[in-house]
């Protein structure tokens, strides 16, 4: 079958294991099906996420005028701190911030690759860490807003990683910890303002359990623009990436935006 749209971040379904789609206009795909099957990939085009205009991707799906533009990719997005609905303060659209940013987030540990700090909305647990591919994961704090959240993983990366190693978690090298005994590290560490928020019984650890068949050695990330034609057998999805047969992986979530065909 083909099937051809605009890539988006594939949606997911927590289970054991996780379910995965790939969803386009007027189709999906549930991509644990296509396991251990060949699928082939042709870049066709672009298509902005935001304007719809057939115009090359500058980042994160978005055209170059709709990054610098639109306020769902605003700098507080990958930088909470910067956060200010909170004070009555826009960055881009004030409306839009307030949604966003005065609702309940969570700063967690992670386990994905070693122990890394992040935040998140309330909403997108677990989806968050299933999309940077976590084995495990545990809440620290829940806060009212994005800005609180923001400055307490600010505080906490002078102890842990925000980010992950996308080889290490790509090929199973992860560290072996328990985040319950860095969870109660970490309360003198926190800010003054977040620590009424700080429950040291809450001890609830999410377990992700990722559709791969085997992990291989080594890796290798495909970029559909550099190589606009590419076939593979699918062993595994983890996080946003699929995992072939021959160390090739690829990020879904980097090439939002990109008109692809689809040969299953």
């Amino acid at each position: 079958m083909t099937y051809e749209g605009v890539l988006t971040k594939m949606q997911t379904e927590f289970g054991n294991p996780i379910q995965y789609y790939l969803v386009f206009e007027n189709s999906f795909l549930n991509l644990n099906q296509l396991l251990n099957k060949k699928i082939a990939f042709n870049f066709v085009g672009y298509q902005c996420l935001n304007c719809g205009k057939k115009k090359k991707i500058f980042r994160q799906g978005f055209c170059y005028d709709c990054f610098y533009s639109s306020p769902a990719v605003g700098d507080w997005i990958m930088k909470p701190e910067l956060s200010t609905a909170h004070l009555g303060i826009a960055d881009r659209n004030l409306d839009y911030e307030s949604k966003v940013q005065l609702q309940p987030h969570i700063v967690y540990l992670a386990l994905s690759s070693e122990v890394k700090v992040g935040v998140t909305r309330k909403t997108q647990v677990p989806t968050r860490w299933i999309d940077q591919g976590a084995e495990k994961a545990v809440a620290i704090v829940e806060v009212p807003n994005r800005y609180l959240a923001g400055i307490t993983e600010v505080q906490l990366k002078d102890h842990f990683s925000d980010k992950t190693n996308w080889r290490k978690m790509l090929t199973n090298d992860i560290l072996i910890a328990d985040l319950l005994q860095y969870k109660r590290k970490v309360e003198s560490w926190l800010p003054n303002e977040v620590m009424e928020f700080f429950n040291p019984e809450h001890i609830d650890i999410y377990e992700m359990h990722y559709p791969v068949l085997y992990y291989p050695k080594k890796v290798n990330s495909l970029n559909l623009e550099k190589t606009p034609v590419f076939e593979g057998k699918l062993i595994g999805i983890k996080g946003q990436y699929l995992i072939f047969e021959d160390g090739t992986v690829f990020n879904i979530r980097s090439s939002e935006g990109l008109v692809v065909n689809i040969n299953v």
